[in-house]
């Protein structure tokens, strides 16, 4: 218990900012800091809906985010998510990454690789991203 009252923001972002590992940092994407309502559906074996939540992402890229949560995502799981990007609503599918507890500034944090999404979801992704982009340079 003791380990979950020395996670702050600034080891969250140091967790989730980089992934450095051997020195080079194995995100793909660079993550903007966004935050979206988030409806999640967590699947088990063969499917089947485990359980379902509300959250929010903390940053997204075109392939990943951070989604925070009111509960802990098991790693490895497969979720499928409906986040509103502006005006439109995207539905992505990815895997939990890893899962990191609460603190005193956030809740329970999930690192999500996204890895399907149809046609219509990568613009509407990739144009949302591109919004943020501009709007902080």
């Amino acid at each position: 218990m003791n380990d979950q009252k020395n996670i702050n923001k600034e080891t969250i972002i140091k967790l989730t900012a980089g992934w450095k590992m051997e020195g080079r940092n194995r995100r793909k994407h660079t993550r903007k800091e966004s935050l979206n309502l988030v409806d999640y559906i967590i699947l088990g074996d063969g499917g089947v809906t485990v359980s379902r939540g509300m959250g929010r992402t903390r940053n997204v890229s075109e392939g990943g985010l951070l989604l925070e949560t009111h509960r802990p995502l098991e790693v490895e799981k497969t979720v499928l998510i409906t986040v509103g990007l502006g005006e439109d609503i995207v539905e992505l599918k990815g895997r939990v990454l890893h899962s990191l507890p609460p603190s005193l500034e956030y809740r329970h944090c999930a690192g999500i690789q996204l890895r399907e999404i149809d046609e219509k979801g990568k613009k509407l992704l990739k144009k949302y991203i591109e919004a943020l982009r501009t709007a902080i340079s």
